[in-house]
């Protein structure tokens, strides 16, 4: 079955706004991993604006399932992740002022480039996953870096999902073929969740992983925490209808 990965960026965001620890953000991870979660993501920026680099270093001792970290492989970024030796590092190419991710990497036009910062994490014991749009290109180009997996960007799936699912998936089947073919596992990730995220994982056969981080948390303002994580779980199942 998928693993879920919980994205706890928007629980520090709220415990940001006032300053302060509440809510907990590693307390929240934990219960996450209590809940069920098989997983924790965090994406943290260079203006630390939800997400710090002091929580992942704090994270990493309290995180039992597998600990991912996001973000753009700038150097302070880097020096980050090899600090803390994640289960795994997920290359997004985010802007400085990016409000959240919103493009996948061109692995064609950086494949140099991707091809160094994996080799570093490789020689470290990390495993990496680079963040792409559905195109079949970017997905087989990705491979050529070295590469363990890819994590397909999911925010135009999402937006199409309502007005024709079948049209809105038919680009990320085809980039998910393209990745496995070329022998790299598959993430999925962004704006999935409790309305699209079943028919996703059943339609693409082989997602080992999605991160889901804003809507599990804004669902976990009505249903709670332990809750959501269940429903998210539930639509996980491969034997349940879409």
């Amino acid at each position: 079955m998928t693993k879920l990965s919980v994205n706890i960026n928007k629980i520090a965001t709220l415990r940001n706004a006032r300053g302060g620890n509440l809510p907990d953000v590693l307390k929240a991870a934990m219960d996450c991993e209590r809940f069920g979660a098989q997983g924790i993501t965090v994406h943290p920026r260079p203006d630390e604006r939800h997400i710090r680099y002091q929580d992942a270093r704090d994270l990493k001792p309290l995180v039992k399932t597998e600990f991912n970290i996001e973000g753009n492989p700038e150097p302070r970024f880097i020096d980050l992740v090899l600090e803390v030796k994640p289960h795994q590092v997920t290359l997004v190419p985010d802007a400085h002022d990016a409000i959240t991710s919103n493009q996948g990497w061109d692995t064609v036009k950086y494949r140099n480039h991707l091809t160094d910062i994996v080799r570093t994490f490789h020689q470290h014991g990390i495993r990496t996953s680079i963040f792409v749009d559905p195109d079949p290109r970017m997905a087989e180009a990705a491979a050529y870096t070295g590469t363990d997996r890819v994590e397909l960007y999911t925010e135009a799936y999402a937006a199409g999902y309502l007005k024709n699912r079948e049209a809105a998936i038919a680009p990320f089947a085809a980039a998910a073929e393209a990745a496995t073919k070329a022998g790299l596992g598959l993430n999925a990730g962004h704006d999935l969740n409790l309305d699209n995220l079943r028919y996703f994982v059943q339609t693409i056969p082989g997602i080992l992983e999605v991160s889901i981080g804003h809507a599990l948390i804004a669902d976990a303002l009505y249903y709670g925490l332990e809750t959501t994580i269940q429903l998210y779980l539930r639509e996980l199942k491969p034997w349940l209808p879409v």
